[in-house]
């Protein structure tokens, strides 16, 4: 049974923003009460950062709450209790901060409403250490759309690190409990079918740049002996950029990969980088890539019926994200596998 309220010590698992996160949305979902303390205690710069304090204010609007300790460097915060209200909000994080984290926070919690809402978040679409938006549209959103979520994500403009400056619109419909949602069973990928391949560059980095980027992705994919396709796009960017996005096809399912550009690293080397992501997908066990396998526990817990899958690595994210799910909602969910190595979650159902 979940708890009313629930008290999560930020410093427990991989002890970032992800404890966050994952306690906010879920906390809000059920309508419990949240505390979190000991957030990033021990990190060089302690404490909420600018993104942090947008994914958090964005889940305090939707519900309707007033965020306690929300300002930059609080190693604590409070969310009442609240309800998710449908509508449309706008939500600005001011700099290269992740649009995509504040947009897969708020997303379990407005599923629940009582009736549809839009949500614009400006910031980073493509950022080191999040999921970029070609993930949450082309594999995320493939799999919640299995488990009942009704919702689609654009992009209206690209924004890279540090200036940021682009722009997510979410539309979900949400559900008001009058429709539960499914249990994900994922065990078995199947055959590889397709790859969907994506070469990004920024308008104002020279040509060059985004032909060699596209070469290389280009020579390693003919090699693979599959169907593939490649879009090849130049975005008008605040800032820089450059990115490759691969998302496998499978009979069952897709993976997804992405690597950025920087300054300094050759786009060769972005192009290598997001093959050889994916190549290690497809030479281990499992049906969902890593990234999925810690951010389908959120909508796993929200669901009636059980959910098993298995993916191809066990990381720290996962591991943590299963803890938040048993301390917020009290059932059982079993990882099995070893660090780093392929492993089955078991979530079960109510």
């Amino acid at each position: 049974m979940a708890a009313e309220r629930m008290t999560i010590d930020g410093s427990f698992g991989e002890g970032g923003g992800q404890i966050l996160r994952t306690s906010a949305a879920l906390a809000a979902a059920l309508g419990i009460a949240l505390r979190v303390e000991n957030f990033r205690a021990s990190r060089p710069r302690p404490g909420l950062a600018r993104q942090h304090l947008a994914a958090l204010g964005a889940v305090a609007a939707v519900t309707g709450v007033e965020l306690r300790g929300g300002e930059l460097g609080s190693t604590a915060i409070e969310l009442p209790a609240g309800r998710a209200r449908a509508g449309e909000y706008r939500f600005e994080i001011g700099t290269a901060g992740s649009a995509n984290l504040v947009v897969q926070t708020v997303l379990p919690v407005l599923l629940l409403a009582d009736g549809d809402s839009r949500v614009t978040v400006t910031g980073g679409t493509h950022n080191p250490m999040a999921p970029c938006y070609h993930y949450l549209a082309h594999v995320m959103g493939p799999l919640m759309a299995a488990m009942g979520v009704d919702a689609m994500l654009t992009m209206e403009r690209a924004g890279f690190y540090p200036a940021g400056g682009g722009e997510l619109t979410l539309h979900i419909r949400g559900l008001g409990g009058r429709e539960p949602l499914i249990g994900l069973r994922m065990t078995q990928r199947g055959e590889l079918r397709s790859i969907d391949a994506m070469s990004a560059v920024s308008t104002s980095l020279p040509d060059h740049v985004a032909e060699r980027q596209a070469r290389q992705l280009t020579g390693r994919l003919q090699k693979r002996g599959v169907r593939w396709g490649l879009e090849e796009a130049r975005w008008e960017t605040a800032s820089p950029g450059t990115v490759v996005f691969l998302r496998a096809v499978f009979a069952r399912g897709t993976a997804g990969f992405f690597a950025l550009g920087r300054r300094g690293k050759p786009a060769e080397a972005v192009a290598d980088e997001a093959v050889d992501a994916l190549e290690a997908h497809l030479d281990a066990d499992g049906a969902v890539d890593p990234h999925a396998a810690d951010q389908l526990l959120v909508p796993a817990a929200l669901a009636l019926e059980p959910t098993a899958y298995t993916t191809t690595a066990v990381t720290s994210h996962l591991l943590t994200n299963a803890e938040i799910v048993r301390r917020l909602t009290g059932r059982a969910v079993t990882v099995e596998g070893e660090m780093g190595g392929p492993g089955r979650v078991d979530v079960e159902g109510v």
